[in-house]
């Protein structure tokens, strides 16, 4: 095992004292081709190209001696470190940081970034990244070859964005560029790079109380407003059962709470609500963090969905029209649910294969045949029938007895079997 690993953070500004130090004292160097040729790595030191980050880590625990490994930035905040703190190498760090990429790009922008999201699209993350971006009004992306500035407004399409695209950061060859989402796909862009990609109605602070001393947005974090599945008339033109075209109203906070839980959505998915009506569902999605497209043919409906989303301060793409015509050209989505729109949209949907799937159905003929939908397109089919029946006070006498306005839902719903 290596007598000592020191991990240094380079952002192309000359190394610290104990930087220099420890590279001069270095018996193995491990970092990408760049760096390798533009530090004073000593010349009996072993090399080592940092390709694969597991392979390295395997060498540098075999080896004796002084190591050191360089990473761009700051390698603890989606860097090596990570990797290297892996229990199987049994190896003990010594970090000495620079400035992150992410830092520097926002920097170059002239913006604060307590309140970005940032994500990795390394591993194969592009599309959940995406949907990060889909659903947040600032977000940074850390790219990789084959997951960077074009492929990125390639899955935004349709969603307009302004990209801050920054290459090579703390080099020479430093460039940063600010283009519209649409004029991202025309340009050839260098490795590495970081994206800020910002923009979209619900703007970062507008409504959101933790902005200025909350960095990010935690999981489930509910907004300005507390709480989740709040009450019809939280939200604009929701207390309408049915409107003249057709669109349905909100659908009660109980049976929300429970497609919301069978829904299971999480920043990184991308969630379709069909049938929407005046989107308090959709609504409630996008504020768990998740991306949200919200189909509905009412016109009206669509204008208060938009309302309603602007009021949480949350991003609701708003698609009018009527499923399944409209479907082809969605996104693929994580989850799904219809909640009106009948079986013809349920087998659409179902045929995009969303990991979690739920509809509500208006008869129990109609129920059995959304679960046999649900069975036959490969997903564990269940139900239930909710009802309910508010309580109000008895009078002068104390106590609560049951009011009117009893209400009932069929819900149904399925999950992909793994």
């Amino acid at each position: 095992m290596a007598d000592r690993i020191t991990v240094i953070g380079w952002d192309g500004t000359p190394l610290t004292e104990a930087a220099g130090a420890a590279l001069a004292a270095a018996t193995l160097v491990a970092g990408a081709p760049y760096q390798l040729g533009a530090l004073p790595v000593p010349d009996a030191a072993e090399r080592i190209t940092l390709g694969n980050i597991q392979q390295a880590a395997k060498r540098i625990a075999e080896h004796r001696g002084a190591a050191v490994v360089v990473a761009e930035g700051d390698p603890g905040f989606f860097g090596v470190v990570r990797t290297l703190r892996r229990p199987e190498y049994g190896l003990e760090l010594e970090v000495l940081p620079a400035v992150s990429s992410v830092a520097a790009a926002f920097a170059r922008a002239g913006m604060p970034w307590e309140d970005a999201q940032v994500v990795s699209a390394h591993g194969g993350r592009l599309r959940r990244a995406a949907n990060i971006c889909r659903a947040h009004p600032k977000v940074a992306v850390l790219t990789a070859p084959g997951a960077g500035p074009s492929e990125l407004a390639l899955m935004l399409r349709g969603v307009h964005r302004t990209f801050v695209v920054c290459e090579a950061l703390g080099t020479p060859e430093e460039d940063v560029a600010v283009l519209t989402s649409d004029r991202i796909a025309d340009h050839v862009w260098r490795d590495p790079n970081v994206v800020l990609v910002i923009g979209g109605t619900a703007q970062p602070g507008a409504v959101d109380e933790a902005a200025g001393w909350l960095a990010g947005r935690p999981v489930g974090y509910p907004g300005a407003e507390r709480g989740w599945a709040l009450p019809v008339d939280a939200y604009a033109g929701a207390g309408r059962t049915e409107d003249e075209t057709g669109a349905s109203g909100a659908l009660p906070a109980h049976v929300r709470a429970l497609v919301l839980a069978r829904l299971g959505a999480r920043p990184g998915d991308l969630v379709w609500s069909v049938g929407a009506g005046s989107g308090a569902l959709a609504v409630e999605a996008a504020r768990f963090g998740a991306a949200v497209v919200a189909v509905e043919a009412s016109r009206s409906a669509c204008a208060r969905l938009t309302v309603n989303a602007r009021r949480y301060g949350v991003e609701v793409e708003t698609v009018h029209g009527r499923g399944p015509e409209v479907l082809g050209g969605l996104p693929e989505p994580d989850a799904a649910v219809v909640e009106s729109g009948g079986l013809d949209v349920v087998r659409a949907v179902l045929a995009r294969k969303p990991e979690r799937f739920v509809a509500l159905a208006r008869t129990f003929a109609e129920a059995e045949e959304i679960r046999r939908a649900i069975a036959e397109a490969g997903y564990r089919a269940d139900g239930a029938l909710l009802q309910s029946t508010p309580l109000r006070p008895a009078g002068e006498g104390g106590g609560l007895q049951l009011g009117t306005g009893a209400s009932g839902a069929l819900l149904l719903w399925g999950e992909q079997i793994v």
